[in-house]
């Protein structure tokens, strides 16, 4: 099949980059599997396994998708109506949460998650899935003597503030893996605590050290995440989560790989006095979120949309658009 993977950011990318590692995952994985793949991405894109189509920001993006392919796959780029505006098959992954009602109208449209789906009135979905290959060696035998934060600090639904209390209500060490000491981007945040130690936007060999060595992943989130690549990552080096049950969480956080409660206190007390196995964390990543299985179900997928049909009778919508940071009791 040769499927064309539209996204505007440059790939491949090194620290943050959740949709684009995605992206850049899932044409690995399709390649591998015996598929054609083009990218069209941000300037600068390069790419060994696929054929690489830079967009242009001046000009319309609909003329820059090349027509000799069987499958379009849109990844959260919107900009025309594919539906009364293209004439090629196509899906079109959400990755974000809408902020209103109509932003997911697209009758191919997909979510990462059954959680996701479900809160966009749909239940078309494929887990997000990683490269695996690509994060090198686990070391599950070696101590384990801190925890972490993996994700935008400065982004209130992510409850940096909340992380590091949980860390130090548990006494228990903190790496912060995406965010600074001093934060002025959203309010002022000052961390002085020696126990909480940050080391920016961190990527490659760098961040797998630090989840290497971690007793667990402190996500306590304010809001309906919608896959949560942090957890996995996360979970593939052997470290546990210990989050809020917003969302995507109790969807992918079974009860052998972490424990999930919106109160500082209830997760303090989980990271200091519950064990869990890291194998079986590793493991659990490893066989259920890697990027082939994600690359297979979205074949699926193209194939129905290639035969003519639709994935949605009526496009997605989002029913509840509130803003207000889901409770927790800090």
């Amino acid at each position: 099949m040769r499927i064309c993977l539209i996204h505007t950011a440059r790939l491949p990318v090194f620290a943050y980059g959740g949709t684009e590692r995605v992206v850049w995952d899932l044409g690995t994985a399709l390649h591998a599997l015996g598929h054609s793949v083009t990218l069209l991405a941000g300037e600068g894109t390069t790419s060994d396994f696929a054929r690489v189509i830079q967009i242009d920001k001046k000009r319309p993006l609909r003329e820059q998708i090349p027509r000799d392919v069987d499958v379009v796959h849109f990844q959260g780029v919107h900009g025309f109506d594919p539906d009364t505006e293209f004439d090629l098959p196509y899906v079109m992954t959400e990755h974000g949460n809408a902020f209103s009602g109509q932003l997911h109208r697209y009758l191919n449209s997909l979510f990462i998650s059954k959680n996701h789906a479900a809160r966009h009135n749909c239940d078309q979905y494929v887990y997000n899935g990683l490269n695996w290959d690509a994060y090198g060696p686990v070391d599950l035998a070696r101590p384990r003597p801190h925890c972490h934060f993996l994700g935008k600090a400065s982004w209130n639904v992510k409850n940096i503030h909340g992380a590091i209390h949980v860390a130090r209500e548990a006494k228990v060490t903190m790496d912060v893996l995406g965010g600074a000491r001093l934060n002025l981007s959203r309010g002022f945040r000052l961390t002085l605590s020696p126990r909480i130690r940050f080391h920016g936007m961190v990527g490659g060999a760098e961040k797998f050290a630090l989840l290497n060595q971690s007793r667990g992943h402190v996500f306590p989130v304010r809001w309906h995440e919608p896959f949560g690549l942090a957890m996995i990552e996360s979970l593939y080096f052997g470290a546990p989560v210990y989050g809020t049950p917003y969302g995507t969480l109790p969807e992918l956080i079974i009860s052998d790989v972490g424990f999930l409660a919106a109160s500082r206190h209830e997760l303090a007390m989980a990271l200091k006095d519950m064990q869990f196995d890291p194998r079986r964390c590793h493991e659990y990543a490893r066989d259920e979120f890697n990027a082939t299985r994600m690359a297979k179900a979205y074949l699926e997928k193209y194939e129905l949309v290639a035969s003519g049909r639709k994935l949605n009778a009526a496009g997605p919508y989002l029913s509840d658009c509130s803003t207000e940071l889901l409770p927790w009791t800090d």
